[in-house]
């Protein structure tokens, strides 16, 4: 190394977590996301009034009581396993040859992207990746973190460059981490019948305004059943966690699973591949809630495979991703001196 300043850092970036789970925490988390233009884009004053007299004063209590079922001596799951794969990061990019210094934020809640950009700027970092933890790009959750960062770059009074990895969904080495996962939970007994992969929803209106979210979805699942050599009838794909009354993005995985579940079905298993780390939608709402469901409508063997989280080859994946995006960076200016 010259021991000079580093040539780029890595900002990675995940949605956030209350910082506690009770109503309170729940209800600031909640506060902050729900003003985003990004995920909800209802006119405001409408808005307003709904999240101020509707959902903040009645949906944190309950939100909260999900949090405490998978809630963690060390704090919520998305944030401690956030900040394992950054902490692994590092030197897996210092064995790859690559010296960067990582930095972990939230777009909503701490560490936020502000306060962790500015820190990478401080350790003399003039260009800096952000890689959010979101493998298949939308406007509600990579352009919002991009919205974010922009902010935050200019009110640093100092320039910095900035680039942002806006989809990773197809990325052999993710790909090759994502099958390496459903092979090793088979390995562990009989491979189940079915395979879901299942993906955040998104309203309908969002998708057919022509973001790519839902056809990079597809993409995922192509790549992943392509390498696992499943055959037709042995995959599925849905999506989940919808919010408010509009039509969202179907199949919904709540309505297969009861389906699946009256028919007697035997052998599920939901992998959720758009989730780097687990949280409260995997863990609480697939995990727990989907088995709930799925065997109270009379089915059985239902398994939930854990996301990728700080798995080596994971990491690994996501350094790869890294030095795809930062080549030029790396490389030495035209015309100098090897």
């Amino acid at each position: 190394m010259s021991g000079g300043p580093p040539s780029f850092g890595v900002l990675l970036t995940n949605l956030g977590s209350p910082t506690a789970p009770t109503a309170r925490a729940v209800r600031a988390y909640l506060r902050e996301f729900l003003a985003d233009r990004r995920v909800v884009d209802l006119p405001r004053l409408r808005w307003w009034l709904i999240r101020n007299l509707v959902v903040l004063p009645l949906r944190p209590r309950r939100s909260a009581r999900l949090y405490r079922a998978i809630w963690t001596s060390e704090g919520s799951p998305l944030t401690v396993t956030t900040a394992r794969i950054g902490a692994a990061l590092g030197p897996t990019l210092a064995g790859a040859g690559i010296e960067a210094p990582v930095r972990v934020a939230m777009r909503y809640g701490s560490p936020s992207i502000a306060v962790e950009l500015r820190r990478l700027v401080a350790a003399g970092c003039h260009r800096v990746l952000v890689l959010p933890l979101y493998p298949q790009y939308s406007t509600t959750t990579t352009a919002s973190t991009v919205d974010a960062v922009d902010a935050a770059s200019g009110r640093l009074g100092r320039a910095v460059e900035t680039r942002t990895v806006e989809s990773y969904h197809d990325h052999p080495a993710y790909i090759g981490a994502l099958a390496a996962s459903v092979a090793e939970r088979w390995d562990e007994g009989v491979p189940a019948g079915r395979l879901v992969a299942s993906f955040h929803g998104l309203p309908q209106r969002i998708a057919d305004a022509g973001d790519p979210y839902p056809d990079q979805c597809a993409a995922t699942t192509r790549a992943l059943v392509r390498s696992l050599g499943l055959a037709p009838g042995r995959w599925h794909m849905a999506y989940q966690s919808r919010f408010g009354r509009e039509p969202w993005l179907r199949p919904a995985l709540a309505d297969r699973l009861s389906s699946w579940g009256r028919r007697g079905v035997h052998g599920v298993d939901v992998v959720c591949p758009g989730f780097a780390a687990d949280c409260l939608e995997t863990l609480e709402e697939v995990a727990i809630g989907g088995r709930r469901l799925f065997e109270s409508a009379g089915g059985s063997g239902f398994r939930y495979i854990a996301a990728l989280n700080d798995r080596p080859d994971h990491v690994a994946a996501l350094a790869a991703v890294i030095s795809d995006h930062t080549r030029d960076w790396r490389s030495p200016p035209a015309g100098a001196a090897e």
